[in-house]
């Protein structure tokens, strides 16, 4: 359990045990102290001598009755009631977190008591968890729990929800209950953040928070994706609101599109939002966050707002993340048509290529995706000692590389591949029989955690690859949840591709489609042998769910199991097909991808 600052009301709560303790064995005591011969004896004396006459006749046979009792004093006193022990202060705290539901859930994420709009909520909950409060048992439950950080979202505030209008002088209520857990947070050490992720009241701000962070938890993966999402789309613009307001100027070159290009309006709620983006092919927004979204379910987006200087190309000319055009915002683009013509632009266009889908993908996977942004804003304040890490929410993202080469031609082609990967490997897991060759080596001096496994043969004539068997005495040796299974060089972004789709997905391997597992090698799409080939359909698509792949990335308890990859559906695995990226995207320079919408 960890140790921290305990709370004014836990200090009490283990006093108060204390002093009963004391209590219970005070009275034991004093009891003792009565039934003792000593004190009977003294007190016949006494009697005695107030009464000299009747007391000193009785004297005599008091003491025989005493001296006669005296023998069984001792024997009644091992049946006497002893105290109680001390209640430990652990086991207060873990029936506290019994009643608060808040035991039993013993894993590596942060623990973080949040005052949350579900959007939010949805959004951070893989990767951190969050106990809701909610206004009518704040107190009880934050004093009941052990948090890492206090989380509230702007956003919470919304009419309609268990905190709406907190912070607003007709909620004052709310606001007390919120001041108190603020105040209370701090008491204890533990940090607490306001995100600014929706027009509140201002007095929200107010509050005496530690950190302010203006913008949401970025964008989910896991709700915001491309994951089997209808081939044909819906060919007609639509139109998604912001939160915010947008402006009387963007409002009416919403209304002219209406009219004069078609589009439509639709304004779905926040879980129905994902399914919008993944059956549009163009949407109309004026909000970035909202454009990064449905760039990452595939839909192209026309981004109402910004400027003329962000619309010019970087001087570096790395260029941006394709997928969007940005319209900016004035009185001039009332009369100059030129939503009218960007709109056109995207809508002939269409939908996202494989290609740009994979460069959007990833950008977001890199820089702007939810456990990276939170790791961003938790990073930004101090923890209590004791508590987690703020890069805690990356670590569902640790992959350790596997790979067994036989010669130096494979080992120095196996560091090229690794050392030029753009999401860096949390470590690599080679047989102990390699240490010799010159990639090993170089990976070695270049600082990379290096693990080896013994009793793991490779075989430089043969040339092929490890079996099930190697690759899960390999996987026995690491120590990531992902692992990724390496045999040949597959470009700089081989590792953020597989890892961004598994985080899509929540798939358990990611690998290329194939309709059988023979010889390791993918089949021909147009079946092969024995009729059990895939449709030509699915084995051209990313990002769709299959029945048999090339594992080039699974999670580490399925390796270990040792199975061929022909049948890890049959035990439950959940499979998703990812071919290997385009030769030109694998000839790009690492860096050059950006999620800041352009103009195209």
């Amino acid at each position: 359990m960890k140790r921290r600052e305990q709370s004014q009301t836990e200090q009490l709560r283990q006093a108060l045990s204390e002093r009963e303790a004391q209590l219970r064995e005070a009275q034991a005591r004093l009891a003792a102290l009565e039934g003792s011969t000593s004190l009977q004896v003294g007190r016949a004396l006494t009697a005695a001598a107030k009464r000299p006459g009747r007391g000193l006749v009785r004297l005599p046979r008091d003491l025989f009755r005493l001296w006669r009792k005296s023998g069984t004093t001792r024997q009644s006193a091992g049946g006497r009631r002893r105290p109680q022990p001390v209640r430990s202060y652990d086991a207060e705290r873990q029936e506290a977190r019994l009643l608060a539901g808040n035991i039993g859930n013993r894993d590596d994420r942060l623990v973080v008591a949040g005052v949350l709009s579900p959007e939010v909520h949805a959004a951070v909950e893989p990767y951190v968890r969050v106990i809701a409060l909610r206004p009518q048992d704040a107190q009880v439950v934050f004093e009941s729990v052990d948090v890492d950080a206090v989380l509230v979202s702007a956003s919470a505030a919304a009419t309609g929800s268990l905190w709406a209008h907190v912070g607003d002088p007709s909620s004052g209520d709310r606001t007390r209950a919120l001041n108190w857990l603020v105040e209370a947070a701090a008491s204890r050490g533990v940090p607490s953040i306001l995100l600014n992720d929706a027009p509140a009241p201002p007095a929200l701000a107010t509050l005496p928070f530690d950190l302010v962070h203006d913008g949401g938890v970025g964008v989910p993966l896991h709700r915001f994706n491309p994951i089997a999402a209808e081939p044909e789309r819906q060919a007609d613009p639509v139109h998604l609101p912001s939160v915010g307001n947008s402006g009387v100027v963007a409002n009416r070159l919403v209304d002219m599109l209406v009219r004069d290009s078609g589009l439509r309006r639709a304004d779905p709620g926040w879980a129905e939002e994902p399914a919008t983006l993944r059956a549009a092919s163009t949407v109309v927004v004026d909000d970035p966050a909202l454009a990064d979204r449905a760039m990452a379910c595939g839909a192209r987006a026309l981004l109402l707002g910004g400027s003329p200087e962000e619309d010019a190309e970087p001087p570096n000319g790395a260029g941006r993340a394709p997928g969007s055009v940005r319209v900016p915002v004035d009185a001039s683009a009332l009369s100059s048509g030129a939503a009218a013509e960007g709109l056109a632009r995207v809508r002939a266009a269409g939908p996202l290529s494989p290609e740009e889908l994979r460069l959007v993908l990833r950008s977001v996977f890199l820089t702007d995706a939810t456990p990276v942004r939170l790791a961003d804003i938790l990073g930004r304040v101090d923890f209590a000692p004791g508590s987690g890490s703020p890069s805690a929410s990356l670590r569902i993202r640790q992959v350790s590389v596997l790979a067994a080469p036989a010669d130096d031609i494979t080992a120095l082609a196996f560091a090229d591949d690794i050392l030029n990967q753009e999401y860096a490997p949390a470590e690599i897991v080679l047989p102990d029989g390699v240490d010799h060759l010159a990639g090993v080596a170089r990976l070695r001096s270049a600082g990379i955690p290096m693990r080896t496994v013994r009793g793991i043969d490779t075989d430089a004539e043969s040339g092929s690859a490890p079996g099930p068997a190697a690759w899960a005495a390999l996987a026995r040796g690491a120590t990531s949840p992902w692992v990724a299974l390496w045999r040949a060089p597959r470009g700089a972004a081989f590792l953020a591709d597989v890892l961004c789709a598994a985080e899509c997905s929540g798939a358990d391997a990611v690998g290329p489609a194939v309709p059988w597992w023979g010889s390791g090698a993918p089949a021909s799409a147009d079946g092969g042998d024995g009729g059990s080939a895939i449709d030509d359909a699915v084995a051209g698509q990313d990002y769709v769910f299959v029945s048999a792949i090339e594992p080039d990335l699974a999670r580490t308890q399925l390796v270990r199991r040792g199975l061929q990859p022909g049948v890890w559906n049959r035990h439950g695995a959940r499979l998703l097909a990812l071919g290997p990226q385009p030769d030109a995207d694998r000839e790009a320079e690492p860096g050059q991808v950006g999620s800041t919408p352009d103009a195209g």
